[in-house]
């Protein structure tokens, strides 16, 4: 079986920058980013321009705003390293579509665990903060932690970053 390591922190934490640097760790023949990031304005524009500079040509990038259980499944190869950035990013895309959330979080476990070459996900840790004081941001919230603690659970690895320092939490 794949390794599967979570990354889990705060906005602007460090954490896609940690995912980097694990999921190169593997030296795999091939580094996959599957980008879940849809561009809809200037800010995300230069995030996302940031983040290829940062990664390098050496990555293939594919983008998967909704399909992201079924573009592991297809891209999942022994010889490949998959990042996934992020998974609150395609929450929020599948929350806005009206999907059955509970459904897709089960269909990315399942795509998880018939991986075969290892895969480090990304999420936002959304439940530190004040209760949002809408009905959406506190679904978004909830469905995050709910999400979060599923792919958690099956992770072989899960990390807390901070500030720029990764806490193992398993």
């Amino acid at each position: 079986m794949a390794p599967i390591i979570f990354v889990l922190g705060g906005a602007r934490s460090g954490k896609s920058r940690f995912a980097e640097e694990r999921t190169r760790a593997f030296a795999a023949r091939q580094t996959v980013y599957i980008a879940t990031a849809e561009c809809r304005d200037a800010e995300m524009e230069s995030r996302i321009t940031l983040h290829r500079a940062r990664r390098g040509d050496d990555w293939r990038t594919i983008e998967a705003p909704h399909r992201l259980a079924e573009t592991l499944s297809v891209e999942s190869h022994g010889d490949r390293a998959i990042l996934v950035d992020c998974l609150t990013l395609w929450l929020t895309n599948r929350l806005l579509a009206d999907a059955d959330l509970e459904a897709e979080g089960n269909g990315l476990a399942s795509s998880l665990a018939t991986a075969t070459g290892p895969v480090v996900l990304v999420s936002n840790e959304v439940g530190l903060s004040i209760v949002p004081d809408n009905a959406l941001a506190r679904r978004f919230r909830d469905e995050a932690g709910r999400l979060n603690q599923k792919i958690a659970a099956i992770a072989d690895e899960a990390w807390f970053i901070a500030a720029g320092l990764p806490l193992r939490l398993k």
